[in-house]
């Protein structure tokens, strides 16, 4: 099983940036599809991006497209999240998560880190 660990987020203002990290313990990171989501408080967890194994592809949800840029480095076994123009309303915690199968629904992925919390103050 691939364990994932975020790291990266914090406090940061209005119009700031943040780099989130997801580094993965085996040696089968670039076999999986990798994926970030979130969750605020009291909302449900949703989905941020995606990128396929060799990087070529991504979708983004609307909110963050031109914002958010999400890559992976298969020789280091880690996933990126680069946001910019950081909003209150992206204020959540983040979660990385791998899977076999293409796409954004959280029943897709199969396993999960445990979150790094990132608040944008206004």
């Amino acid at each position: 099983q691939v364990q994932l660990v975020e790291s990266g987020g914090g406090l940061v203002q209005t119009g700031g940036s943040l780099r989130l990290s997801c580094a993965a313990s085996g040696r089968t990171f670039s076999s999986y599809i990798m994926g970030w989501f979130r969750q605020a408080p009291g909302k449900e967890r949703e989905f941020v991006a995606v990128i396929s194994r060799s990087g070529g592809m991504t979708i983004y949800t609307d909110s963050v497209k031109g914002r958010f840029t999400i890559s992976r480095d298969n020789a280091k076994n880690t996933v990126y999240l680069q946001m910019n123009s950081l909003k209150p309303e992206d204020t959540a915690i983040y979660y990385c998560a791998g899977g076999s199968v293409w796409g954004t629904q959280r029943r897709l992925y199969d396993f999960w880190g445990q979150g790094t919390q990132v608040t944008v103050s206004s």
